[in-house]
């Protein structure tokens, strides 16, 4: 009898706990159409990259350097899981080997372009499926800069692709230098009228 009730017991703790994973609310509401602090790596905000992995206080590190790569910058940001394998969900890289001719080549592969970001930029983005973890990827180049931000594992629920685009637009005029803009038209007056 005794077996009976334990068996029955853990059966009616397993459905509880199940229940209350499956009630627990998942965010869904837009990204913040602004960067604000606190940030994690100096630039990406935490808030964010918190709504778009579901994790709370995850682990962090990387670091920018905008002076480097030719004053293009180099860098990246990791959000890893804090419990289990740590794995990483978010990851942010900026790097001076930008080639705007790969924006083309993933268009015609069927990835979206990004809206106008930052001047004279241009960029694509698409869901990406790793095992059973699903994401989004987001590109963006303007001269030899080249911003990533790759969601490995997006929080269940979330609109993946809309999540890359809106860090993208939270980050990119933080880390795209003035260095890669583009030259500016010359005036009437320059050209001596």
């Amino acid at each position: 009898m005794t077996r009976a009730f334990t068996v029955v017991g853990a059966l009616a703790l397993a459905l509880i706990s199940g229940c209350g994973r499956a009630d627990e609310k998942v965010d869904t509401t837009p990204l913040p159409a602004t960067a604000a602090p606190p940030y994690i790596c100096d630039h990406v905000p935490l808030r964010a990259a918190e709504q778009m992995t579901g994790l709370r206080s995850p682990l962090t590190k990387g670091s920018f350097d905008l002076a480097s790569g030719d004053g293009y910058g180099n860098g990246w940001c990791g959000v890893y899981e804090a419990e289990g394998d740590r794995s990483k969900v978010l990851e942010v890289v900026l790097l001076s080997s930008g080639d705007p001719r790969r924006v083309q080549e993933e268009l015609r592969h069927g990835a979206k372009r990004l809206p106008e970001i930052v001047p004279g930029g241009d960029g694509y983005y698409r869901a990406t499926q790793f095992a059973e973890h699903t994401g989004a990827v987001a590109v963006l180049i303007r001269d030899k800069s080249m911003l990533v931000v790759n969601v490995d594992r997006g929080a269940k629920g979330r609109d993946h692709e809309a999540d890359v685009v809106a860090m993208m637009k939270l980050v990119a005029p933080r880390l795209i230098t003035d260095k890669s803009a583009p030259a500016a038209s010359a005036s009437a007056t320059d050209k001596g009228a």
